[in-house]
């Protein structure tokens, strides 16, 4: 193993991430799928590629892994700068001067409400937890119908993680690039880009922020992943 991949092994470690890991159960469709986009991202496939839907699988299911996977990797990424993502270093959450995000759920903040950046990610992540761990929402049993509301809440799951994305890229990118990870956050933001896009799961105003950088790293004839999208 190359010093790179030691250092980014100790960058992207569990004991950083944000959030538990969530697994997929062996033996379920789901693990099989998970363990099938594994594959194909250590395989230095194209990454725009690897998006589609395999053949014979079902787009919820496909949709599912790619959910759990992006919530993992992006609790990963903000778990490296969370010791700098402070109250006081961010005392609102925003993408720069021009994008603010408030906090809205069911219970405590029924009205949107600025928050600091900390305070906003953490319920994110964990309002994110408790829907992919909700088996009504996201099952797993085999046969278990996914409800109706399934692809709307994913569009909300994904439009949220992007945020963390806009936050850690105009805020924090100088603590990316001072651990030599940018190649591979931008990997796994190229990933999360082109599923998203795909199928049209995130609203094109929502990646506004992001737009130079997209231009930048995604809109390219020819992207490789070989050795910068293992976590």
């Amino acid at each position: 193993m190359s010093k790179s991949n030691l250092h980014l092994k100790s960058v992207f470690s569990k004991e950083r991430t944000f959030r538990p890991k969530k697994k997929f159960e062996p033996g379920t469709t789901k693990f099989q799928l998970h363990k099938k986009a594994q594959a194909s991202l250590q395989s230095g496939l194209d990454l725009k590629a690897i998006v589609n839907l395999p053949e014979g699988e079902d787009l919820n299911d496909w949709i599912a892994v790619h959910v759990v996977d992006f919530f993992n990797r992006i609790n990963l990424i903000y778990g490296t700068v969370a010791d700098f993502c402070t109250d006081e270093a961010c005392p609102i959450m925003s993408g720069g001067p021009k994008y603010e995000y408030r906090w809205q759920d069911n219970h405590k903040y029924r009205k949107p409400t600025v928050l600091p950046a900390p305070h906003y990610i953490q319920l994110l992540m964990a309002w994110i937890e408790d829907l992919i761990n909700d088996d009504s929402v996201f099952p797993t049993r085999v046969g278990t119908p996914f409800p109706k509301t399934f692809p709307s809440t994913c569009k909300k799951i994904l439009t949220r993680l992007h945020r963390v994305f806009i936050h850690v890229y105009i805020h924090h990118f100088e603590r990316i690039q001072g651990m030599c990870a940018e190649a591979h956050v931008n990997a796994c933001y190229k990933h999360y880009y082109y599923f998203v896009t795909r199928y049209h799961l995130v609203d094109k105003k929502e990646l506004e922020p992001l737009r130079e950088m997209q231009a930048s790293i995604c809109h390219k004839t020819s992207t490789s992943s070989r050795g910068s999208e293992r976590f």
